[in-house]
């Protein structure tokens, strides 16, 4: 079985999360809050990580800093470890060349710090060359030796669509393991997506945090996504419930998610990363100090209220977590 076809086995139905990292006011990486936070992420019943995703900032982090989360949470997580590479912010990539360039550098990173596969960045020097998309994640798992996924990355994050051919034709590829989707609310763009992953045989990976059940039902098989950065328990009842045939605990499950989607992703999207910070805060799972975000727009603290008082009702309905969770478990106030 070659690393390619086991890492899809293993990934299948699993719940990856896209780890958040934390940091202080200033971008610096608080390592100690890194270390509790991995800790207890890896007692969630998850099938690994996603690092240096969008949600954990992983183009904006200096490589030494890059080198020290992906060690951390290799040490941490017995599960595949999925590192985000592309064109780090620090580099001025003009070109498409330097871009491709930066983004091998990245994935090679990736490798030797014992990541188990990477997640390809779609990078806007592609210009919608599907050509040079398809070259860009063969060069990537050569250099780097591992399996690759594809990113279907909404544009509000910096990506563009992936048409459907496109989709086929990165799949196809045999260093492929499957393709991550992340369309925020196009369902339709979502919904063609599965179909053209869904003959390949890949892993078919939600990142639909606004969609997440409506995308199971249309044929995603697995999950990456940042809304489990801090509730671990929420995501995989739905995921759970869906496999299992359990439809009741299902829309249960999903409508429970959505609450805590709709006041976490919203304008401005990119806020998001911070309110699931204070989430992680509530959780219990990361300390005050190292819950901030330097890269996002700032949110109105009056938003952090609305969703601690989310947290607090859906605390009231306890996920179906592992004996591990600390969910619902923190009662700290909004500040």
């Amino acid at each position: 079985m070659s690393a390619t076809e086991n890492l899809v086995r293993r990934l299948r139905g699993a719940v990856l999360p896209a780890v958040a990292t934390p940091m202080d006011p200033r971008g610096v990486v608080d390592l100690d809050a890194l270390r509790g936070y991995a800790e207890r992420i890896a007692a969630e019943r998850i099938g690994g990580v996603a690092v240096w995703a969008h949600t954990g900032r992983g183009l904006h982090l200096s490589e030494p800093d890059r080198q020290q989360v992906l060690s951390i949470w290799r040490d941490a997580v017995e599960g595949p470890v999925v590192a985000g590479v592309g064109v780090p912010r620090s580099v001025r990539a003009t070109t498409l060349r330097e871009a491709v360039s930066a983004t091998m550098a990245m994935a090679v990173h990736a490798a030797e710090g014992g990541a188990d596969a990477v997640m390809v960045y779609p990078l806007a020097q592609l210009d919608g060359d599907d050509d040079e998309a398809v070259r860009l994640h063969e060069s990537v798992a050569t250099e780097s030796g591992l399996p690759v996924l594809g990113f279907f990355l909404h544009g509000e994050a910096g990506g563009y669509p992936y048409p459907p051919a496109l989709i086929r034709r990165l799949l196809a590829l045999p260093s492929a393991a499957g393709i991550k989707l992340a369309t925020l609310d196009r369902a339709m763009a979502c919904q063609d997506a599965i179909r053209a992953a869904e003959e390949s045989g890949k892993l078919v990976i939600t990142g639909e945090d606004r969609m997440f059940g409506p995308s199971l039902m249309w044929g995603a098989d697995t999950a990456l996504v940042g809304i489990a950065a801090a509730r671990v328990g929420l995501t995989s009842a739905v995921l759970d419930a869906w496999r299992a045939g359990d439809h009741a605990g299902f829309v249960r499950a999903s409508g429970r998610l959505d609450r805590f989607a709709e006041a976490t992703f919203l304008a401005p999207i990119e806020g998001y990363v911070q309110r699931m910070l204070w989430a992680a805060v509530w959780e219990g799972l990361l300390p005050e100090s190292a819950a901030c975000d330097p890269y996002g727009p700032g949110v109105p603290a009056g938003e952090r209220r609305v969703l601690l008082d989310c947290l607090e009702e859906l605390s009231k309905e306890p996920d179906r977590t592992s004996a591990g969770s600390v969910a619902g478990r923190s009662t700290q106030s909004a500040t």
